[in-house]
């Protein structure tokens, strides 16, 4: 799935997970990506931030080296940091959309909510 954020764009570890449909797994996406930095690979960690209030993502590697390296890749692509280090969503995030079949970029369809337990209400006995 990051494999699919265009240059010049970022989304979040959140987005991620619930693209995959795991919306609580932004923990997860970041220890994956965290395995990838310094390893050869095709794969843009560097356009996953952390979710900040107010439309924001920041950068949350805690290594300031990696820092650095992250948002030296993402000035390189063009992405505008602001004086606090946080990148504007709503300017440079990246907005995954379905096709017009309802498969979605990755080209998987979608039907209905995804990962999610439908209620079904019992009939009741009078």
């Amino acid at each position: 799935m990051v494999r699919r954020i265009p240059r010049g764009t970022v989304t979040t570890y959140g987005a991620v997970a619930a693209l995959l449909g795991k919306p609580r797994g932004a923990r997860q996406v970041g220890y994956a990506l965290a395995a990838l930095r310094g390893a050869k690979h095709d794969v843009p960690w560097q356009r996953v931030l952390g979710a900040r209030p107010r439309g924001r993502a920041t950068i949350t590697i805690l290594d300031p080296m990696g820092a650095a390296v992250q948002e030296a890749k993402l000035r390189k692509e063009g992405v505008r940091f602001d004086e606090r280090g946080m990148v504007a969503l709503e300017r440079y995030g990246w907005r995954w959309s379905e096709g017009k079949d309802g498969a979605g970029r990755d080209g998987r369809r979608r039907g209905g909510a995804r990962g999610v337990r439908r209620r079904t209400r019992l009939p009741t006995r009078a």
